[in-house]
């Protein structure tokens, strides 16, 4: 079932910053915090030092509602860098690829900052900044481990 989430961005503040918010809201983390070192190895990606291989690549947490925040840390040393602008995202987690590029060709027209629907090892993955400045991100979950 297609769902709604908001995306934070953190310059290493993301797990501090979610701890926070659990304590507020009373609920747990929908799964374990995923770091940067839990990521599949790409012998064509930068090499991160230890302190960015313990960054948050992915925490989630139920607020209210039915509503989820997720969040991640920009990394400074693969050149993230964090501005009012990129630091909230609407999520939007879809049950297709079809209805995930329509929502994507319809939002990206005319906006900037695209990164092209493209499967990525959790799923079906894009991003964009919509001709009103909002960023919005669409998923596919097809690994569902």
């Amino acid at each position: 079932m297609s769902r709604v989430a908001i995306y934070l961005n953190f310059q290493g503040h993301a797990e501090e910053a979610f701890n926070f918010y659990k304590s507020i809201f009373g609920t747990e983390f929908s799964m374990p915090i995923m770091r940067m070192k839990d990521l599949p190895p790409d012998p064509n990606g930068p090499k991160l030092s230890d302190e960015d291989l313990n960054c948050v690549m992915h925490v989630a947490l139920p607020i209210i509602g039915g509503t989820e925040l997720m969040g991640t840390d920009m990394l400074e040393s693969m050149g993230h860098k964090l501005v009012i602008g990129n630091n909230t995202t609407i999520s939007l987690q879809l049950d297709s690829k079809e209805e995930a590029n329509q929502l994507y060709n319809a939002l990206s027209e005319g906006g900037t900052d695209k990164a092209p629907m493209r499967d990525e090892f959790w799923g079906y993955w894009g991003c964009c900044l919509d001709k009103f400045g909002i960023r919005w991100m669409f998923n596919v979950i097809t690994n569902k481990n």
